[in-house]
């Protein structure tokens, strides 16, 4: 069992899944609050969340164990997220979420693209044609015929 918790692939499927229930329960929550609004209560939710499992896992650490290079990356990070949080709301508002779902997911390709080319990660053929395949069923998903 200690092995499934530590599994890679596990935390996936479950991050998978809440994110999946994210939109939904987004879609539903946005219907009368604006966007950028809905992303804040969101923020402060989350925020209150971590707080509580840092707290109950003792996982709280002092600000001067992080190195300057991880504090910067981590706050670029943290912008990077928040600039996608408000644009997945503000799409989800305007949009359908099974359509906006799936673009949003295009970010799956992005990532192998970046881990090529700034990571210098290695994608074997059958890694690349996943990839495409992810990109046209993305664009598939988000077609309005």
């Amino acid at each position: 069992m200690k092995q499934l918790a530590t599994s890679w692939q596990l935390w996936a499927l479950l991050s998978a899944f809440f994110a999946a229930l994210t939109a939904i329960f987004a879609k539903i929550g946005i219907e009368n609050v604006g966007s950028d609004f809905a992303t804040f209560i969101r923020t402060i939710v989350i925020l209150l969340a971590l707080a509580a499992i840092l707290s109950a896992t003792g996982g709280w650490q002092s600000l001067g164990s992080v190195s300057r290079r991880s504090a910067v990356f981590l706050v670029l990070s943290g912008l990077a997220t928040g600039a996608s949080w408000i644009c997945y709301f503000r799409a989800l508002k305007l949009g359908d979420a099974a359509r906006v779902a799936p673009i949003d997911k295009m970010s799956v390709v992005l990532v192998a693209l970046f881990g090529v080319i700034f990571l210098g990660e290695r994608l074997a053929l059958p890694n690349w044609l996943g990839v495409a395949l992810i990109a046209a069923g993305a664009v598939l998903v988000a077609y309005r015929g």
